[in-house]
């Protein structure tokens, strides 16, 4: 019951978040808080007593039996690692923004986001995932239409035409996997251990997997399958876009390591050096345009493009050092990428604009501020003693086993991150003033919600073999290892 409480919090709190939001934001907002916090508590607590041998929780009941579909849930270290991380990032999204027109429907928007998104961690079941996965979809594209800048209607349409096309592509693929099993095994079911197993000719396996390939190559996002995150990121309210490219994005990365790679282990294997050359590329690609982008918060999302390439790499090397850096990768990228959006969100609030050529000598102004920016732009340059940094290495040793020409190509991606890393302090908190202006530093709790991601960087920096212990544990235990 405990793993139906972590999805369905979050999903029933949205309903009265939305009436109570009619008549005082103030009461929409603290049960938003409340039940992200109840959430973020109770995932806590089943994590801190994991470790390597501990066996994963389980649910499960019939749902539709007619058809095999269980409403089947499984918490292992890597899911309770990535569940911290959802109620903890959506909460910090919560508390960092405020005072938006129709609140109680944006709070039921980001409620159902979470919902979905725990629910991709959780489901065992190719079914219910597909339900989930589809879930998170719509109420994130409210939140870009309905909250969003800019161009944010024709974002929030490209967003979703680009997943959903994703999403149905994965649901033919689930159906012919639901059905080779039956015709192979002689019982029909979605249980994803059942259909591990499943025996099928190598072109069969090719093609049904690349309609999973599809949805969670375009949600990373992937390079080639990119071409909605730029809008997206830019488009959306910050809380929005935390969500979209902190917590939504590791279900793609999540769903690569736990359907993937188990379910067509020799597809993956055939896929392997096509995957890491579009890592490769998206890490190189990525670095270049955030490099030559003026809008701060369009410059953040291109550097996601660049980190996202790291996980794919490390995912398609087949080697546990590599899978440990993507677990980390997976943590550190959204802990840093939140921080560099919260301060996005704050300069533009203090600025009303996000064209880094229009700011300039703002750490005299905002100490506070210039600060935070610094200790989150040597994050993203891997500074070592950051977890960012353990993140890339234990990514790129693992893969300069796979490959050394990729892991070469990959290494020159941590010299363009240093590039743009140091831009954002040039630009932003250095050199000339452009205009004269007294500007408000960062507020007592604003500096408590970016203290939080410092404190959770550095963590991870310096303990991180705490996390993998418990997540890594999981992937080797599940044989998801391809040899």
């Amino acid at each position: 019951m405990i793993l139906l409480l972590l999805i369905f919090i979050p999903f029933i709190a949205g309903v009265p978040v939305w009436i109570a939001g009619k008549k005082d934001s103030t009461v929409s907002r603290i049960i938003t808080i409340l039940a992200l916090s109840c959430g973020l508590v109770i995932s806590l607590w089943k994590l801190i007593p994991a470790n390597g041998s501990a066996a994963p929780m389980s649910f499960g009941i019939s749902w539709i039996p007619q058809l095999g579909i269980g409403l089947n849930l499984t918490a292992d270290g890597l899911s309770l690692v990535l569940l911290v991380l959802t109620y903890f990032i959506s909460l910090l999204a919560v508390l960092t923004t405020n005072g938006y027109n129709q609140p109680g429907f944006y709070y039921f928007n980001i409620l159902w986001c979470v919902s979905g998104i725990s629910g991709v961690f959780l489901s065992s079941d190719l079914f219910l995932f597909y339900f989930f996965w589809e879930l998170m979809i719509v109420p994130m594209y409210f939140l870009i239409s309905v909250w969003g800048s800019g161009n944010h209607v024709r974002a929030s349409y490209k967003f979703f035409i680009y997943t959903q096309a994703g999403g149905l592509l994965m649901l033919l693929s689930i159906v012919a996997l639901y059905l080779v099993h039956g015709n192979e095994a002689g019982t029909y079911t979605f249980n994803l251990y059942d259909l591990a197993g499943t025996r099928m000719p190598l072109t069969v396996e090719i093609l049904i997997m690349s309609g999973f390939l599809a949805a969670f190559l375009v949600k990373l996002p992937a390079f080639l399958f990119h071409t909605w995150l730029p809008d997206a990121y830019t488009a959306a309210p910050t809380g929005g876009t935390i969500i979209l490219s902190c917590l939504m994005s590791k279900t793609a990365a999540y769903g690569l390591l736990k359907l993937a790679l188990p379910l067509f282990p020799q597809a993956s294997a055939a896929f392997a050096p096509y995957a890491m050359a579009i890592g490769v590329l998206g890490i190189l690609y990525g670095a270049k345009l955030a490099f030559s982008q003026t809008d701060f918060k369009r410059l953040i999302s291109w550097t996601s493009l660049s980190h996202m390439g790291f996980i794919i790499i490390g995912i398609y090397s087949f080697n546990e050092l590599a899978y440990n850096g993507v677990i980390m990768q997976m943590l550190t990228h959204a802990l840093s990428t939140c921080a560099m959006f919260v301060i996005a969100g704050q300069l533009f609030i203090r600025l009303n604009t996000r064209d880094i050529t229009k700011m300039g000598g703002l750490w005299s102004d905002m100490p506070r501020l210039g600060a935070m920016g610094m200790i989150f732009s040597m994050a993203l340059l891997g500074l070592p003693g950051l977890g960012n940094f353990i993140a890339e290495f234990l990514t790129l040793a693992g893969a300069f086993r796979a490959s050394i020409l990729f892991t070469s190509a990959a290494c020159l991606g941590l010299i363009l991150s240093t590039v743009y890393s140091l831009r954002i302090m040039q630009k932003i908190f250095f050199g000339r003033q452009v205009s004269e202006r007294s500007l408000r530093d960062l507020t007592t709790g604003e500096l408590l919600i970016l203290w939080s991601l410092v404190i959770a960087v550095v963590l991870t920096g310096l303990f991180p073999q705490l996390i993998i212990d418990i997540a890594g544990s999981s992937l080797q235990n599940s044989a998801l290892w391809i040899r």
